[in-house]
């Protein structure tokens, strides 16, 4: 069950903070930190960009331990493409971080988003770090969401509880993301947190797979940041007996995992840069589910189709041509193309003026779903994206003035 106004620190043992150190220009909040008091299993999924910011590598090698207890996460600067000594300041937001917590400083993940090639300001983030541990508090992570945000126009947090084995299990969790959307592995910055009991291999595994039918359905502009990253930490307070093996209890907790998962990923793709409406595209009737997705993304990722959604042109053409650019083996006598309940394709033949104006009757909500059936076989796959407008460009134009 969805929590109404939920956030990260409704799981019990984990409390937030979210202040201004002073990185945006603007002022606004720009350095969040999440502790747990105990701990924490922990599981982690990277981008696939293969120019990797330095908290990204620092992340990678800190993995291997299967334990942390603290994320730290600036805003307004990457930290990305800046050399050796990108790298030290990443290192010193965990040490510093650390000592503020009295952890060791191997329990501190480090997380930065923003513009990609300046150097971070880290004499203003050490100086914040000692205030914003004071500010730690269970009604925290609204303020944590806020100062995760770049472009975002709202802060996307969410908690979520379900029956796990014996015991409820919580799910909390916050992202931000609105452009270089694109899956590679979780598409954005997310921060998880559970109560549960968990191996921390299942725990991987676990995110791996909520990762792959949430964050990586997605995409807004079909960029893939340097940045992008998952991590999910688990105390384990909810007891009860641990979970050590793919069953029913593995089952149940994946499914509370995933629909966190599946709400962070709509907020996000809702909120795309300049983005005016939410479009499902919803694929099946092929080989298998590989070929189904390669035709989704395909249809998500065209700029003409996400153009056409904003114009509100029921261009069924592009919606061809994007299927038509995959690998896929197509059979346009058996291709149906509906809008919402609407077939303007069946069998490959047009359906008319009167289908088409239904259509574009349709195209004036702010959420719409595309279905493809190719009717060849049983696949199928679910990819969100959104429209392109105007002010997409505008907002990049000007996005590092």
């Amino acid at each position: 069950k969805i929590k109404t106004g939920g956030s990260l620190t409704d799981v019990s043992g984990f409390t937030a903070a979210g202040i201004s150190a002073g990185i945006k220009k603007n002022g606004r909040p720009d350095l969040a930190l999440i502790f747990s008091q105990t701990p924490c299993a922990v599981a982690a999924v990277f981008t696939k960009n293969n120019c990797p910011a330095s908290s990204i590598l620092f992340n990678k090698a800190r993995l291997r331990g299967k334990q942390g207890q603290a994320i730290i996460c600036n805003s307004g600067n990457a930290n990305a493409a800046t050399g050796a000594h990108g790298m030290d300041d990443t290192k010193t937001m965990a040490e510093v971080t650390a000592r503020c917590l009295g952890i060791p400083q191997n329990m501190v993940f480090v997380a930065s988003t923003g513009v990609i090639g300046e150097s971070l300001p880290i004499e203003k983030i050490t100086k914040a770090i000692p205030i914003l541990t004071t500010n730690l508090s269970e009604n925290g992570g609204h303020a944590a969401s806020e100062a995760m945000m770049t472009t975002d126009t709202f802060a996307k947090e969410i908690a979520s509880a379900g029956r796990v084995g014996s015991k409820e299990v919580c799910v909390g969790g916050m992202a931000k993301g609105s452009g270089m959307i694109h899956p590679n592995m979780a598409t954005m910055l997310a921060f998880l947190a559970t109560d549960a009991l968990i191996d921390p291999d299942l725990l991987q595994e676990a995110l791996r797979e909520a990762s792959d039918r949430t964050f990586n359905c997605t995409t807004v502009d079909g960029e893939t940041s340097t940045n992008d990253l998952v991590i999910l930490l688990a105390n384990g307070r909810a007891g009860g007996n641990p979970i050590r093996k793919v069953g029913a209890a593995y089952r149940q907790f994946v499914a509370v995992l995933e629909g966190v998962c599946l709400s962070l990923s709509k907020m996000i793709v809702k909120d795309g840069e300049g983005a005016t409406k939410f479009i499902e595209v919803r694929v099946r009737g092929t080989k298998n589910n590989r070929s189904a997705r390669d035709i989704a993304f395909s249809i998500a990722k065209s700029s003409l189709v996400k153009t056409a959604f904003f114009g509100q042109d029921a261009n069924w053409g592009r919606i061809v041509a994007a299927i038509g650019n995959t690998k896929e083996k197509i059979n346009l006598a058996k291709l149906d193309i509906a809008f919402g309940k609407t077939l303007l394709l069946r069998g490959g033949v047009y359906q008319g003026k009167a289908a088409e104006s239904r259509v574009a009757a349709y195209l004036k909500g702010k959420e719409i779903c595309l279905v493809v059936d190719l009717h060849n076989g049983l696949g199928l796959a679910v990819v969100f994206t959104s429209d392109l407008s105007y002010d997409y460009v505008k907002i990049n134009a000007a996005y590092r003035s």
